[in-house]
């Protein structure tokens, strides 16, 4: 056992001394040496029961003839980050959770480890900071949220921050707000759309680190209780077998993950994190990747904010494991690889078939024929950006209009909530890159504000920062190079034309290669807007968004 190196031998007798000051006996000292990874806090409402799931997952180490050893990482609620200086963080953090992850497992010759996150950046760190390791593990999250009500139709986190825009139409009163407010998020757990976290935690089913019915059982239910139980039982299997994470995330699993981000519709985030996954899988992964699975991948599911269900409809429909058989009775998914149940992808989800075709629906006849996310190229983006083309509307797919330009997030808000952006305007922002932010804030105040006032259908938002899973309309991120970094985004003037073919994957801006290289000569690269602490070390350090926003 790799847990040996702390604790056998004459030269580990002050190791196991101090084992003994925890309680530990000398039978306790045969067993595997199990990690729990709780990213628990009281700030975040999918983590605020999380040591229930940790308590169940110790029951289940300790049944199996294990010792459940718990640490801590941070974690941040993106939604309270939001639209202000703490968003910057958000990113950063799944780094400084990756980094913890590694520091505190090597320090204690661990066999294996049971990853215990829920939200946003969270689930990604882990999982990093276990292929890291590459020690057995495996994730169980905290589950999603239940939908709240309000006016006889289900409402989520997104609607809240529409709420704001739809207010300064008249669209909504005070009582409206109030209500809203009240109602949509009526439990613990990850907030109740496809957003970033639900995402990941149903992709961290579909790359086969996390137990069937991980990303979509909800928080409340007991049922989740005897997964994480299950899944403590599950990780001394995977220490006896030695079946580790580089075994199971590989680029076959990738591409499973990134079939099923397409029939679901996830977040654009998705494409961030899992780019940063093959990284620390040492896994070659590249954005034509990406486009190549849409195109032959049917979009199945159009979840909140793409559409009026939720995370709780597509469990009773069948969850992550019925659309993942779906897609491999259509050959769209690699049945072979290798999962933490010790089976292969197809004796996971042999039983596994659509309940409710209204919330998954067929391959033959899905909601387009093509994925849910795609990936952008041309004179704008030159190394791609990213839009949930799902959650599009079909007139948009195609735009082109004029930029009214902005170098901040704060200053596209006010415009936006001053209503002086019209019908057809192309929005940038920029300067929100993961050098020039820095740390790549979410624009969903700014897209919700969009929709909130009715101009979803008829403006786009660009920039080289990133969108929240809860962001709908022609919303298109990670432009990169970013404009820090001298890409050509940095360089758009307003009223130039920009145009989107969002079909055929490209984004320009119409002015001529001269007149571009021209530009270029005369701009200079502002300084960084942090020269402290944390984020400006991250600023130093960070790659590109095509490469995942990772530190180099």
């Amino acid at each position: 056992m790799r847990s040996d190196n702390v604790k056998k031998g004459v030269s580990r007798l002050p190791h196991r001394s101090l084992f003994k000051a925890l309680g530990f006996t000398n039978q306790d000292l045969e067993k595997p040496l199990i990690g729990v990874v709780n990213s628990y806090n009281t700030i975040i409402p999918g983590h605020m029961f999380l040591n229930n799931i940790v308590n169940a997952v110790k029951e289940g180490i300790l049944a199996a003839g294990g010792v459940p050893q718990e640490f801590s990482t941070i974690g941040i609620c993106d939604g309270i980050a939001m639209n202000h200086e703490g968003m910057k963080y958000s990113l950063a953090s799944r780094e400084l959770i990756a980094d913890s992850i590694e520091s505190v497992a090597m320090a204690h010759g661990f066999d294996g480890i049971v990853l215990v996150p829920n939200c946003d950046k969270i689930i990604p760190g882990m999982i990093m900071g276990a292929l890291r390791l590459n020690i057995p593990a495996i994730v169980i999250s905290g589950g999603p949220m239940l939908a709240g009500r309000y006016k006889d139709k289900s409402i989520d986190l997104s609607n809240c921050f529409e709420a704001v825009g739809g207010y300064s139409t008249g669209k909504y009163s005070d009582i409206d707000l109030i209500e809203i407010e009240n109602e949509a998020c009526p439990t613990c757990g990850s907030c109740a759309g496809m957003f970033t976290a639900n995402s990941m935690n149903c992709l961290s089913e579909a790359i086969g680190i996390a137990l069937p019915g991980n990303g979509t059982i909800p928080a409340v239910y007991s049922k989740r209780i005897r997964l994480a139980k299950e899944a403590g039982v599950k990780i001394l299997e995977l220490v006896k077998k030695q079946i580790k994470p580089r075994d199971i995330i590989n680029l076959d699993s990738i591409c499973n993950a990134l079939a099923v981000d397409m029939a679901v519709g996830c977040s654009t985030n998705t494409i961030l994190h899992l780019t940063a996954i093959a990284k620390e899988a040492k896994v070659e992964f590249s954005l034509e990747l990406v486009n190549e699975i849409s195109k032959k991948t049917p979009n199945l599911c159009r979840l909140s904010p793409a559409g009026p269900n939720h995370i709780e409809d597509l469990y009773f429909a069948g969850g992550i494991q019925a659309v993942m058989n779906e897609l491999l009775k259509a050959g769209l998914l690699n049945g072979n690889t290798t999962t933490c149940t010790g089976l292969n992808v197809r004796e996971n989800i042999k039983d596994s078939e659509i309940v409710d075709k209204q919330i998954i629906r067929t391959v033959e006849n899905p909601y387009s024929y093509d994925g849910g996310l795609a990936v952008l190229w041309g004179n704008l983006a030159p190394e791609g950006c990213i839009v949930k083309k799902s959650a599009v509307d079909a007139s948009m797919l195609k735009h082109k209009g004029q930029a009214v330009v902005f170098d901040s997030e704060e200053e596209a808000m006010q415009a936006i909530l001053s209503k002086k952006i019209k019908k057809g305007n192309v929005l940038i922002i920029r300067y929100e890159g993961p050098k020039g932010g820095p740390g790549m804030r979410e624009m969903l105040s700014p897209t919700s504000a969009i929709a909130g006032a009715g101009l979803d259908k008829d403006v786009a938002l660009i920039t080289d920062g990133r969108f929240s899973g809860a962001t709908r309309g022609a919303s298109i991120g990670h432009v990169s190079p970013e404009a820090q970094e001298k890409g050509p985004i940095a360089i758009v003037k307003n009223n130039d034309l920009i145009e989107i073919d969002i079909p055929n994957n490209s984004i320009n801006i119409i002015i001529s290669q001269e007149e571009l290289a021209q530009r270029f000569e005369s701009f200079k690269v502002p300084d960084l807007k942090i020269k402290h602490g944390y984020l400006y070390r991250y600023a130093k350090m960070v790659s590109s968004a095509s490469k995942g926003a990772v530190l180099e």
